[in-house]
């Protein structure tokens, strides 16, 4: 075991000496030393429940034959970030998360970790260390949120973010609003709907990464604790087989990944996420992948934003063992790769039964023959762009209008709000990627005020940032190369036309090659004032089409 480097022989006591200060005995120090990495905090909902995850995975560690030891890691909540400069933050927290569990496994030398987070850059920064890593390790989530309930229907946090723009055009109350403010969000877990956090809980559970069930479990429930109680049972099994993260996180648990995302419509952030985690495991995924991925898989729910139905509805389908047992009959799972049950995926969606086929369609009906994600390439995007189709209405599916510019989100949304923005407008927002921004800010404050204001399917959004997975409409984000790196979107100008063709997979600035190229000889990228952890990161980070991963150092030598 890695551990018995910190612990056995002679020269070791001073070592035992400081772990028994903390009141373990040498029963406790001769069994798995299992690290818990937990991202607790009072900010976030996601969070607020993430000790009781805790204990019981320690429960679970102790019945097993194991040692717990928990620290924590940062985590921020997106939601209270959008919108301001606290999400320029948000991106780069996934590096630090990443860096911090790190340094905490090597210092450590754990046997196996235990990764407990919910929301959105958490996850994938927990995955990414993880893989990095290499140690037996298990993720597990907070679990989603409930819906709330508002005028006999169901909501959630996206529905307040739009309220907003209802209110400024006069077709909600004041009163109205703050209602739905106060029951949209009613407890502890990530929002309730197919947003980021709970795509990428899905998504850990679809690579095997966690356990059956983990994906969609409501947070409050107690079945989200005996799944916690059996990840620490199990991670100590892990340790025993020397079953470490990347034998879970290859290529085919990837590919499996974004088949069940394109399945279910999920976020456009999942894009990021994957690659970066993929990086750190080793395994090649490009934009390609996702594309030929989408275009072979069908969209079989529709969970909000796109439809009416949230995670809960979701789990009470069968979860994600239904949506992989769809799948399988069209040939796009790979059903004999092992999980971190020590099953393989065959053997767990062999008991799936979908028990509500308005959530999770068969394969045979789907809602779109094609995937809800959709990869744009042409000469405003020559390195690709993202949208989340599956909350595009397929007669919007070619949109061409004049570009309406601004260089951060601040003034576009204070323009959708006051009015200025028409019908047939293309409003571009630049200057808010990885490097420019910095931090790639998600755009729902601005995609809702479009929405709110009614203009949802009569204006398109196009940014160097990213959405939400809240977000509907005609909203393409990871426009690379960035305005920030001398990419196409930083030459655009008001009045320009802009072409959006999702049939064609194509988004172009219809000016002449010649006088493009005219601009971007010409052309010196904004340059922001930055200090601290934002100007390391922006001098650190790539493109989306990466993942925004770091730049890898060069080791040659």
């Amino acid at each position: 075991m890695r551990s018995r480097i910190t612990i056995e022989g002679i020269e070791r006591a001073p070592h035992r000496c400081l772990y028994k200060a903390l009141g373990l005995t040498d029963e406790e120090l001769s069994k798995p030393i299992i690290g818990i990495a937990n991202s607790w905090n009072e900010l976030i909902p996601g969070h607020k429940h993430l000790r009781e995850i805790a204990e019981a995975a320690k429960a679970g560690i102790r019945i097993a034959g194991g040692t717990p030891l928990e620290f924590n890691t940062i985590g921020l909540c997106d939601g209270i970030a959008m919108g301001h400069e606290g999400m320029k933050y948000s991106l780069p927290s996934r590096e630090v998360i990443a860096d911090s569990i790190e340094i905490m496994a090597k210092a450590y030398q754990f046997d196996g970790i235990v990764l407990i987070a919910s929301c959105d850059k958490i996850i994938p920064g927990m995955l990414m260390a993880a893989a990095r890593l290499d140690i037996p390790a298990i993720f597990i989530s907070g679990g989603p949120m409930l819906a709330g309930r508002y005028k006999g229907k169901d909501v959630d946090l996206h529905d307040v973010f739009e309220a907003i723009g209802a209110y400024k055009s006069g077709k909600t109350s004041y009163e109205d609003l703050i209602e739905l403010e106060n029951v949209a969000c009613p407890g502890v877990g990530s929002c309730a709907g197919m947003f980021t956090a709970n795509t990428l809980n899905v998504l850990s559970e679809a690579m095997g990464i966690s356990l059956p069930g983990n994906g969609t479990a409501l947070a409050v429930s107690a079945e989200r604790i005996r799944i916690a109680k059996y990840t620490g049972m199990m991670i100590v099994e892990l340790v025993k087989r020397g079953i470490t993260a990347r034998k879970i996180l290859t290529r085919e648990a990837f590919l499996d990944a974004i088949a069940v995302d394109m399945a279910l419509g999920g976020s456009t952030n999942t894009v990021l996420h994957l690659m970066a985690i993929a990086n750190e495991a080793g395994v090649e995924l490009s934009l390609d992948d996702f594309d030929e991925i989408s275009e072979k898989t069908p969209t079989i729910a529709k969970l909000s934003p796109a439809g009416p139905y949230h995670i809960q509805d979701l789990h009470e389908a069968g979860g994600v063992p239904v949506v992989m047992k769809e799948l399988s009959k069209k040939g796009l799972i790979h059903l004999d790769r092992i999980t971190v049950s020590l099953k393989t995926v065959r053997e767990i969606i062999s008991a799936a039964i979908n028990r509500r086929t308005d959530v999770v369609r068969p394969v045979e009906n789907p809602y779109m023959n094609r995937g809800g994600i959709l990869i744009l390439k042409g000469n405003l995007a020559p390195k690709g762009a993202v949208i989340k189709a599956s909350a595009v209405p397929e007669e919007l599916y070619l949109f061409e209008g004049n570009a309406k510019v601004f260089d951060c989100e601040e003034d576009a949304v204070k323009a959708i709000l006051n009015g200025e923005i028409m019908k047939g407008d293309v409003v571009i927002i630049r200057y808010e990627g990885p490097k420019g921004g910095p931090g790639m800010r998600e755009m729902l404050t601005a995609t809702s005020a479009l929405v709110g204001m009614g203009l949802d399917r009569d204006v398109a959004l196009v940014t160097d940032g990213r959405f939400s997975g809240a977000t509907r409409g005609i909203a393409i984000g990871h426009v690379s190369p960035e305005a920030a790196e001398g990419g196409p979107i930083g030459v655009v100008r008001n009045g320009d036309r802009i072409r959006i063709d999702l049939k064609r997979k194509r988004i172009d600035l219809l000016i002449s090659e010649e006088e493009l190229r005219e601009r971007l000889a010409t052309f010196k990228p904004l340059e922001r004032k930055l200090g601290g952890y934002l100007y390391r990161y922006s001098k650190l980070v790539t493109s989306a089409n990466t993942g925004a991963i770091f730049k890898v150092s060069d080791t040659s030598s």
